[in-house]
């Protein structure tokens, strides 16, 4: 069995896991728990009970996918690729991504640190996000609940990106080396803020970086910086189906419900608003 990679840990043990030959298609660790790839490269961790939690639908995924394919959010995916560039070490980028959806970000970011040897974990519940991050370069795509236990080796990990997904500091602070990161996407108060009423989307809570520091600083993450980052958009209709469907309101809103809506709204300029917070551990 060649040792490949001892980053990524199984779930069931928590010891390494090794690709079982050179196709990568099959994952074992010195317990004998094994993971097949499904056909589209990603694996599957979620087994026995799974997960209580909704994935994103197919065509969650797929509006995702329309509306960042666009480039409405290239300037964050330029902000996190500086900020991950700042903060890496070495001649080498190991990151996890914790809820990568379908690896746009961390496409972006591979693609701008593609000068230093890198390994990277895309996490996500969604199967059909998976399918997606798993034909990304240096990526290992695994379908995860991120508030459980990562699959990744102790102080393995030299950035943990978190855009939009669900926190878990304890668990990113694991995973994170002493020089490494937690990047840290959110939402400010004024994003989208033309658009969330009419199309029914959720809003953003006031006091999001105070409530965020008091949560990772419990885990020994300390706030070390926020960049903002705040421009219009100029969206069209489907851009708008496509903002409001891709997002957690996309499970209860009605497609046809939401064309309506949207028909009725016409083309608009909307604020893209967001905060960039980096989290570092403490000595």
């Amino acid at each position: 069995m060649p040792n490949i990679d001892t980053t990524v840990t199984c779930p069931v043990c928590d010891m390494p896991l090794q690709f079982s030959d050179e196709t990568r298609k099959s994952l074992r660790c010195v317990s004998s728990h094994r993971f097949d790839a499904a056909k589209q490269g990603y694996f599957n961790f979620l087994t026995g009970k799974g997960t209580n939690y909704l994935e994103d639908t197919s065509a969650m995924v797929q509006a995702r996918e329309a509306f960042q394919s666009s480039g409405h959010y290239a300037p964050l995916a330029g902000k996190l690729s500086e900020l991950v560039e700042k903060y890496r070490q070495g001649s080498t980028l190991d990151l996890l991504d914790a809820g990568a959806g379908t690896g746009y970000y961390l496409n972006q970011i591979l693609t701008a640190t593609g000068n230093c040897q890198q390994d990277a974990l895309a996490l996500d519940i969604s199967r059909f996000a998976m399918r997606r991050a798993a034909k990304l370069p240096s990526t290992m795509a695994v379908v995860w609940d991120v508030w459980r236990r990562l699959p990744s080796a102790d102080a393995s990990r030299d950035v943990v990106l978190n855009c939009f997904a669900p926190h878990n500091p304890a668990e990113f602070r694991r995973v994170l080396r002493e020089d490494g990161a937690c990047i840290v996407v959110t939402g400010e108060p004024d994003h989208l803020n033309e658009v969330i009423e009419p199309l029914g989307m959720l809003s953003v809570a006031e006091g999001k970086l105070a409530a965020l520091s008091e949560k990772f600083a419990a885990e020994h993450l300390a706030h070390s910086e926020t960049q903002h980052l705040s421009y219009q958009m100029a969206l069209n209709e489907e851009d708008l189906y496509n903002l409001a469907f891709m997002g957690p309101a996309g499970h209860h809103l009605s497609p046809e419900t939401l064309r309506d809506k949207v028909r009725s709204l016409g083309n608009q300029q909307v604020t893209a608003s967001f905060g960039v917070h980096v989290f570092v551990p403490e000595p």
